[in-house]
């Protein structure tokens, strides 16, 4: 059996500079981190004693199937194919947080299926060549619009700038401050899902098509990266100036497209600035999904009370990054 765990991401300042109508052009630069809330990926032989099927897959359904061609997940079914693996196989598939929810999920769940199924065919693979590998994957064989930022940052995992060069190449250099700036970040956090699931892909084709039109906000978001880590970095620095930028980053975001916003998400965002918090911003493509409040902790209290109807979760910064946490047949 081989156990993959890939971690979600926040991205904090930079989305959209990953969408490759932009970087080909300007390069990108993300500043992100991974969470210690995950996908898990199960994945085993399995043996001929089964007379009803030859494969098992379970994700949000069960699938037992006599051919891959038969299976209804898209990503498994390709997969699958792309990696030439052979029939006899169970994949199971664990979220923590739901998906379609703005925290990277659809990319952690391809880079922990890549990941597993290198491991199947006894193949080392380092975290550039996985990503670039989940992110053909996702843009290319599912056909996915969207950036490039979300596999870099569940593969690497930690708190990272990334830069994208103009012909896709990548960096990611770890931010380095504190433990303690760090834990009083991380304090000053909340994330609530608004309980509204959408399609990424749908939000992020009508982004690509305006690129060339919100020139000047892609680039003050890009440019706002910098300024960022050099409040983390400099411990003389006003923390809650990060938060003052999220909001900033927030009014650019939300320009961007009409679909990144909505009248419940502007409420709900209202209702958090109006009880306490300093910044915040839709995560991910935007349209719904999980949304964060930069606050200091005295008044964490009120924000929850405020928005009780949405689910809080509390999350930790995480270092690990997608790994392999059981390999049985090393």
């Amino acid at each position: 059996m081989i156990v993959t765990k890939t971690p979600y991401r926040i991205s904090f300042f930079g989305g959209g500079t990953d969408y490759y109508a932009w970087y080909e052009e300007h390069g990108g630069e993300i500043l992100s981190t991974s969470i210690n809330r995950y996908t898990y990926l199960t994945c085993r032989k399995i043996g001929p004693f089964h007379p009803d099927y030859k494969n098992r897959f379970v994700w949000k359904i069960l699938e037992s199937t006599n051919s891959f061609a038969e299976i209804q997940n898209k990503a498994f079914k390709e997969a699958l194919h792309l990696y030439d693996i052979p029939q006899g196989i169970e994949i199971h598939s664990q979220t923590d947080l739901p998906n379609c929810a703005g925290l990277g999920s659809s990319s952690s769940f391809c880079a922990g299926l890549i990941k597993a199924l290198n491991d199947y065919k006894s193949k080392e693979i380092s975290n550039y060549d996985l990503s670039w590998e989940t992110i053909r994957f996702e843009r290319e064989t599912l056909a996915e619009s969207g950036g490039i930022q979300d596999q870099i940052a569940t593969i690497y995992g930690g708190f990272n700038h990334i830069i994208i060069n103009r012909d896709g190449s990548f960096s990611v250099t770890p931010v380095n401050f504190s433990d303690v700036r760090k834990k009083e970040l991380n304090s000053r956090l909340l994330l609530f899902f608004t309980g509204i699931s959408r399609l990424s892909s749908d939000i992020c084709k009508k982004q690509i098509e305006n690129t060339k039109k919100k020139t000047e906000q892609l680039h003050q978001m890009q440019e706002m990266v910098g300024v960022a880590k050099n409040i983390l970095t400099n411990d003389k620095a006003d923390l809650n100036d990060f938060g003052r930028m999220l909001h900033d980053t927030w009014l650019l975001k939300r320009s961007l497209t009409e679909a990144i916003s909505n009248s419940e998400i502007d409420d709900i965002y209202e209702t958090g600035i109006k009880n306490g918090a300093v910044g915040g911003k839709i995560l991910g493509a935007g349209g719904g999904g999980f949304i964060l409040f930069y606050a200091p902790s005295e008044r964490h209290d009120k924000i929850k009370d405020a928005l009780k109807g949405l689910m809080h979760v509390p999350f930790e910064f995480e270092q690990g990054g997608c790994r392999t946490i059981l390999n049985e047949y090393k």
